[in-house]
């Protein structure tokens, strides 16, 4: 669009010195049209100038006041030489828009060339009007050697890197300004009429239309900010309902992802990915917290390709503002420009992921808490002997028949299986429990007086029951009266070769 104007404002240059003077203020009036759409794509929802609503709202009074300014105090009270109305007003708003790049820019060189310019064209409107000749058309070619630079300096991609959206509250008096904005165009051309011959009729029209443009603006953006924050409302709203009754974490993954579908536009979303541990984010290639950072943020970009980036949500136990200690992140590779606007809404949604997570998480243990204790009150008076072992091998319940067999009153909250098995049994151990399914297996306990005790253990594989999520061994004394070697036909897991029942049978003979 800055091309297109700076090619507009040529073309009316090569009209002019043909005397067509006519189509040539067309295509200069056209260069301010082209400008302002390009000026409007900085201030487009998710890039530098993404509060535009204040800007539009300050345009829109600069119009009309340059309006009422030229109307009562210049042009038919005393007009400067042949000053354009319309290319002063269309200047002083071009510089306005380019003074408000470069406040929010900062120290951005393309930003400082677009105002030079901006300046440059006044300029030499003013005084090319007062008087004709070279020193005074020194302005355009300002205009169109810095515009020219600010295109192809590298600091113009800062200029239209997407930003995370600040929406503006509504205010009465911002409201009330814009209203006498709009009034002040037909105001101005009725007074005009009553005080006799309309002079100024140009002008208070395309004054006009300009208000009226910035005003349609102004509503449309409300319109889709609104919008977009119902949709937004909905989406998690949703979300939270699904999370709520989630059960396990595939019903978790599942309304994260329904969720994110609903937030972001399906071709908008390049991949993600729903992480809910530290392995997988290595898997990933991903950090789990950015680097040099002393805290963990809600969210951060991992990296960018073109036109895509990838954000990372780290999941968060809202209100409580603390990383869960498993880790995990919601990871989301997509437009740059979707991602500012979504990117509140999706540590939104991580966080509510993690509590839900948590939440599966305790009401498991708890259960697992209550299906122990129930363990224990119906089996604390009998001489069974049962473990109910973790996934990590460590012994989470131990009747109290096994512990006054081995002569211990307690175990400790660390121990294992194979720390209460004898050394020589501990390899066969580990590989029944390395093994998925059920099974059988020989071993010798060790007890506080260093003896052994001979044991037949039948072990469960309930590793994936929701409220058990381990191994449940029952064991039965086989030392007195029993040959060991006669319980080896139904082994399941170990080594059947005739050596080693041999082997088995002579370590135990000689033990006993």
């Amino acid at each position: 669009m800055i091309g297109a104007s700076v090619a507009s404002l040529a073309i009316g240059d090569v009209l002019y010195a043909f005397r067509a003077e006519g189509p040539a203020e067309a295509f200069y009036y056209g260069m301010f049209v082209l400008v302002a759409t390009a000026l409007l794509q900085f201030t487009r929802f998710g890039s530098l100038l993404s509060d535009r609503a204040r800007l539009i709202d300050l345009l829109a009074a600069s119009c009309t006041t340059l309006l009422v300014i030229w109307v009562f105090l210049i042009g038919g009270h005393g007009q400067i030489g042949k000053i354009s109305a319309a290319d002063v007003i269309g200047d002083l708003l071009l510089i306005a828009v380019a003074v408000r790049l470069v406040l929010a820019a900062g120290r951005n060189v393309s930003a400082a060339l677009l105002l030079a310019g901006s300046i440059g064209v006044l300029a030499s409107d003013i005084f090319w009007s007062l008087s004709h000749g070279p020193v005074t058309e020194i302005g355009y070619v300002v205009l169109y050697v810095t515009w020219g630079l600010a295109a192809l300096h590298p600091s113009m991609k800062g200029l239209t890197e997407p930003m995370p959206p600040n929406p503006t509250p509504w205010r009465g008096h911002w409201a009330a300004l814009l209203g006498v904005s709009v009034a002040t165009p037909p105001t101005v051309l009725l007074v005009e009429a009553l005080n006799g011959a309309v002079v100024d009729g140009v002008v208070i029209a395309v004054v006009g239309a300009i208000t009226l443009l910035l005003t349609i603006t102004r509503l449309a953006d409300s319109i889709a900010q609104n919008s977009r924050a119902a949709e937004r409302e909905h989406a998690l709203r949703t979300a939270s309902g699904a999370l709520v009754a989630a059960a396990d974490q595939p019903a978790v993954e599942e309304a994260v992802h329904a969720a994110v579908a609903q937030l972001m536009p399906a071709t908008a979303v390049r991949e993600m990915l729903f992480a809910t541990d530290d392995r997988r984010l290595a898997e990933s290639a991903l950090p789990t917290e950015p680097i040099g950072s002393k805290s963990r943020p809600r969210s951060w970009l991992a990296g960018s390709d073109g036109d895509y980036g990838t954000l990372v949500c780290p999941l968060w136990l809202e209100p409580m503002a603390v990383a869960r200690p498993s880790g995990g992140a919601l990871i989301v590779t997509a437009r740059r420009d979707v991602l500012a606007a979504t990117r509140d809404a999706l540590e939104v949604l991580a966080g509510q992921a993690a509590m839900a997570l948590d939440r599966i998480m305790l009401v498991e243990a708890v259960g697992r808490r209550d299906s122990d204790q129930y363990l224990r009150t119906v089996i604390s008076n009998t001489a069974e002997l049962m473990l109910v072992i973790d996934e990590d091998k460590r012994i989470r319940y131990a009747s109290p028949a096994l512990r006054t067999l081995i002569g211990e009153e307690s175990l400790s909250p660390l121990a294992t299986f194979t720390d209460l098995v004898h050394p020589d049994d501990r390899g066969p151990v580990r590989r029944a429990f390395s093994a998925s399914g059920d099974g059988k297996l020989f071993c010798s306990l060790r007890r506080s007086d260093d003896s052994q005790i001979l044991v037949e253990a039948t072990y469960r594989d309930l590793r994936e029951d929701r409220l058990v999520q381990g191994y449940v061994v029952t064991m039965q004394n086989v030392t007195a009266g029993h040959d060991p070697q006669e319980q080896h036909p139904h082994l399941d897991h170990v080594d059947e070769l005739p050596a080693w029942v041999n082997r088995r049978s002579a370590q135990h003979k000689f033990r006993y």
